[in-house]
């Protein structure tokens, strides 16, 4: 078996979740899966999207889950977004007007430290993901990211955060503004699911998305990140 690929029983070990409930899933075409002689056989890039897809429902318990079974030593375990996101990535105001804009000065943010080789790489990945279905949701916020991990134009995963003073148009599904967004550049898919899910709770934290707006300045927007992360710990 391709360590790409996943068995029936790898992949409910992975997430944690009943094998049997997995096959109801699979047989009814929930999960992308194929069968190779009698067997289901899952390809992890294809499991890693649909987990991303999921994670939007998700409790904050099974979000938890996804962080033990995705855990990834490139973060700090206590920490997993703030030890990917310099001060140097906090962009309060962020001045751009546009979903492209937004997304060309996140990545311009992200590359200060030196993390992105290809900047023109990573816009493109990003624009292409953000073509497929919008990253935004309800609540004004927005975590854009590529469809595929990008090891060869990063030194290392990285996020960057920005905030517009007033909404722009986005994309979500309810058709609402979003002004706050999370850039996420990953090298690799376990570091990419583990720090979408410790996002997915961070933004559960009741008052966090008003901390993060109540933030003057990029220091303050900073701190309001990495004191959430850690209290979830």
């Amino acid at each position: 078996m391709s360590p790409e690929s996943y068995t029936l029983e790898e992949l409910a070990l992975n997430l944690g979740r009943d094998r049997r409930e997995l096959e109801r899933l699979v047989s009814r075409g929930r999960i992308p899966g194929r069968k190779v002689s009698g067997h289901w056989t899952f390809h992890a890039s294809e499991i890693a999207q649909w987990i991303e897809s999921e994670m939007r429902g998700y409790t904050d318990s099974q979000l938890a889950q996804v962080e033990r079974t995705h855990r990834s030593s490139a973060v700090e375990a206590d920490r997993p977004v703030s030890s990917l996101l310099a001060p140097e990535h906090v962009v309060v105001p962020l001045t751009a007007r546009t979903k492209r804009s937004v997304l060309e000065q996140l990545v311009e943010a992200a590359g200060r430290t030196w993390k992105i080789w290809e900047p023109a790489t990573v816009v493109r990945a990003v624009r292409e993901r953000e073509e497929l279905h919008s990253t935004a949701f309800e609540g004004g916020v927005a975590i854009p990211h590529t469809r595929q991990p990008l090891p060869d134009v990063l030194e290392d995963s990285v996020i960057a955060f920005g905030r517009t003073f007033t909404g722009i148009p986005f994309g979500a599904d309810d058709h609402s503004l979003t002004d706050l967004f999370f850039l996420v550049v990953c090298r690799d898919t376990r570091t990419h699911l583990h720090v979408l899910a410790r996002l997915g709770r961070m933004l559960k934290r009741p008052g966090f998305l008003e901390e993060l707006r109540a933030a003057s300045d990029a220091a303050a927007a900073y701190e309001v990140i990495t004191a959430a992360d850690r209290a979830i710990g």
